[in-house]
Formats: structure tokens, sequence, C-alpha cells
């Protein structure tokens, strides 16, 4: 985890507590450096609720259902699989708000997605916000960067 994820997500954590909210994260790029990043804050367990890391391109439509159909047109790297991937961790986990992250870290780019491609999903009960930066640098840079531009993405909207 980089330095500057832990406040971003004491600052989630904070957030979430006020509004009475929990949290559910779906990861497929990140590889599970989103929960971590979340689980190193003390208290964590208050608003945290869980986490699937969908790697494999099944696992996405298998555990968090998202659409087959989809998968097979556009690959796992795409805007509308991040959307459906944190509706359903949300759904599957029972939280207010669903995570998600999907993209290419790297080294060679993936079913046509250049590397530092990168697409974020917060679903919740306000519906489902998307946001695909593309990143560059290294395949860690890349990732260290998708988990803060999601914990940036969920402040961002508990902010409001």
């Amino acid at each position: 985890m980089a330095e500057d994820d832990y406040p971003l997500a004491e600052r989630a954590h904070a957030a979430l507590r006020a509004e009475g909210a929990t949290l559910a994260v779906a990861e497929s790029l990140t590889g599970g450096l989103l929960a971590a990043a979340l689980v190193d804050v003390p208290g964590a367990s208050a608003t945290f609720r869980g986490s699937v890391t969908a790697y494999a391109t099944g696992l996405k439509a298998s555990v968090l259902g998202v659409d087959e159909g989809l998968l097979d047109v556009h690959g796992p790297v795409h805007p509308v699989v991040a959307r459906q991937m944190a509706e359903g961790v949300r759904r599957l986990l029972g939280a207010t708000y669903g995570l998600a992250t999907t993209g290419v870290a790297g080294p060679e780019p993936q079913d046509g997605q250049p590397v530092g491609t990168v697409h974020l999903a917060l679903a919740g009960p306000g519906g489902t916000l998307v946001s695909s930066p593309l990143l560059s640098g290294g395949r860690a840079t890349i990732r260290h960067g998708a988990v803060t531009a999601a914990l940036e993405l969920l402040v961002g909207r508990l902010a409001r």
C-alpha cells in the first residue's frame, strides 16, 4: 500500500461511519491491494464488509454477476464491466456501497486495451459512478495508482 492511500482510506472509513454506511470491494486489476488499504485502518470492521478478488474473467460472471455476453464481446477491461462488478459485490456482500477495479497493469496490453487503462466504479443508493483514468508507469505504479483513484472516487462521493 502506498503511504498516500492510508489517509484516503481513513477518510473513507470516517465518511462511511458518518453516513452509517458499509462498503464491499470487487477487485481485478488491484488484486487485493484496495481491500488491504482499507483493512489497514484500525476499526475498519465497522464499515468494511469484505471483498472479492475476481482476477479470472469467468469469476466476474459466476461470482459477481457480470454479463457473460459483455465479457465475450468486450473482455474484462471495460467501464460497464466495472459497473457490474461494483453492483454485484454490493448485492453479494450486502453493503451500502460497492467499489470495483478492473484494467491493464501490464507489462503487455490485454484484449486490445493499452497498459494503464483502468476502469473504476462505485455503486450505491444514488446509482453508480464510473471513472476511467489512464495511468502510466510500471505494473506496481499502475496498480497503486488505481487504488488511490478508487479511494478518491469513494471519498469524493461520500463528501457530497
